[in-house]
């Protein structure tokens, strides 16, 4: 009889005690040895985790009114300007956003970039950070300057929201120029002579449900080392599964909006980074559960590194031209194990997102709903399973 369950019934049993929770590392070698079907009936939950740089992310803030009132015009938190087109006192901070005086082409050892991806960091983890605002001024807003200095409790509020975050799956970066390129996917030796990837792989949260079955708007996440929710499909959203010639499936590019309350985070889990010669960015903390409604659920939820698939990517040539067809694929196993091959070199790797911490994401989540501080939301729209980005293209070639 095939399983069949629902999320009334899931929360039942985490209100209850009695539900069943596994990370997805854990559910693998489970259906391997019992099958998907019996796995499926066992277990109600399988939770994920990532812990990687996501540039398209940031923050909102209302810093409260003033004594006169002002409208902000140009907002800067530690020299690193917020976008205040907004209401009187609210700005957004991008984490990629640098300091109007930083060395945007230098490129030396030991360079460190400090920018918006830090200003969230430091204010998460309760430090002083400097307000400096100016203002044209109007009848109803004559102030038109501000220097002080806040911290987050002293923050009508202070929103993480992020338009762009759990990238499904994404490249392996190579580069076969003949120099060393900076990137903000590391820095990349010429002629093919290191491999940088960016994906959890088997815990990567997306790839734990590439049809978006169970993800949707209003899913609840865990986001920062706080409770977040699914807004909508992130930028460039665009799934969808392509058949291989080596025998897998490639699971492509889905993304996620995300929001949540950034006085609940927690500095580990918001890390600033800096990437030499590229520039400033943010390191999420971010997990979503897998409620196993079905076998088929259960059957994306338990596929290993040795099954999914990530493509090779030159950033060198191809990449910055616009035209980043992929070298090959290879699995997330074999880029785990040190070295790839590819084109008949062995190539070594290194991930840029930490693999230890989205287990230890997956182990927290999963955690909260044994504990039944954590139940699982309805999505109230689900996200669409098959998507295409649409290039920017200039008038030329719109011409052409």
């Amino acid at each position: 009889m095939a399983v069949e369950k629902s999320l009334a019934e899931i929360n039942a049993r985490i209100k209850s005690g009695k539900v069943v929770v596994l990370t997805a590392e854990e559910v693998i070698p489970l259906v391997r040895e019992k099958g998907v079907r019996q796995a499926a009936a066992e277990v109600d939950v399988v939770t994920t985790g990532t812990f990687g740089t996501m540039c398209s992310s940031g923050a909102y803030f209302n810093f409260g009114h003033t004594k006169p009132r002002m409208k902000m015009s140009k907002v800067w938190l530690n020299n690193v300007q917020a976008y205040a087109g907004l209401a009187a006192v609210d700005a957004f901070l991008g984490a990629t956003e640098v300091p109007d005086n930083d060395p945007l082409n230098s490129i030396h050892p030991g360079e460190f970039r400090y920018g918006g991806g830090h200003v969230i960091h430091d204010l998460v983890a309760r430090k002083p950070v400097s307000l400096r605002a100016i203002a044209y001024g109007t009848d109803c807003y004559p102030r038109r300057e501000i220097n002080t200095v806040i911290t987050i409790d002293d923050l009508n509020q202070a929103v993480l929201f992020n338009p762009r975050n759990a990238y499904q799956n994404y490249n392996v970066a190579v580069n076969l120029s003949d120099r060393t390129i900076y990137t903000y996917m590391g820095v990349l030796k010429p002629h093919m002579g290191n491999a940088n990837y960016s994906t959890s792989g088997q815990l990567s949260p997306l790839l734990k449900d590439p049809y978006f079955r169970t993800i949707g708007i209003g899913t609840r996440i865990f986001l920062g080392g706080g409770t977040g929710y699914v807004v909508w499909q992130g930028t460039q959203h665009c799934p969808g599964l392509t058949p291989l010639a080596e025998g897998g499936q490639l699971v492509s590019g889905g993304t996620l909006a995300v929001i949540g309350d950034l006085k609940q985070m927690r500095p580990e889990w918001l890390v600033g980074v800096s990437f030499l010669g590229y520039g400033a960015s943010l390191t999420v903390g971010l997990g979503i559960p897998i409620p196993i409604l079905n076998e088929e659920i259960m059957y994306w939820a338990s596929r290993s590194d040795e099954e999914i698939y990530a493509p090779v990517v030159d950033y060198g040539l191809d990449y910055p031209a616009g035209n980043p067809q992929p070298l090959g694929y290879v699995t997330y196993a074999q880029l785990k194990s040190g070295t790839i091959n590819l084109q008949g070199r062995e190539v070594p790797t290194a991930p840029l997102s930490s693999y230890p911490r989205a287990r230890q994401i997956a182990a927290i989540l999963k955690d909260w709903i044994r504990e039944g501080g954590f139940l699982l939301s309805e999505p109230v729209a689900l996200l669409p399973s098959i998507n295409e980005a649409t290039p920017l293209k200039s008038l030329q070639e719109k011409e052409a």
